[in-house]
């Protein structure tokens, strides 16, 4: 399994951006993040169908992950973003088929960081 996260970048408050998560097949996908000193901590997740989504409570209403599995990606577009999401943004694969994890645990493979960096 192979996965390819990218699309972060520097914005301001209020700003958007969208990550993409491009994997080597079609697997439940989550997305996690790090600050500086910090552990990492749960985003959203999809499961491989699309028919089940999940995000925590911090980015309802702010942040959409999404899939196109003609494609095997999965984007996570983010709205009103704020300084603290500011992190190092994973995204995590698994062959979940019943829904998708919102702990790192319960993925298997992992691509690289990228980071997101939203100034005040």
């Amino acid at each position: 399994v192979q996965l390819q996260a990218s699309g972060g970048g520097l914005v301001q408050a209020g700003d958007s951006l969208r990550l993409s998560c491009a994997a080597s097949g079609r697997y439940a996908v989550g997305w996690f993040r790090q600050a500086p000193g910090k552990g990492r901590t749960f985003v959203a997740a999809i499961s491989w169908n699309a028919f089940s989504t999940y995000y925590a409570d911090s980015v309802k209403g702010r942040f959409t992950i999404s899939r196109d599995n003609a494609e095997n990606t999965v984007y996570l577009q983010m709205n009103n973003l704020k300084p603290e999401d500011t992190a190092l943004y994973y995204c995590a694969a698994s062959f979940a088929r019943g829904g998708a994890a919102v702990t790192p645990s319960g993925y298997n493979f992992w691509g690289q960081g990228t980071q997101v960096t939203v100034s005040s």
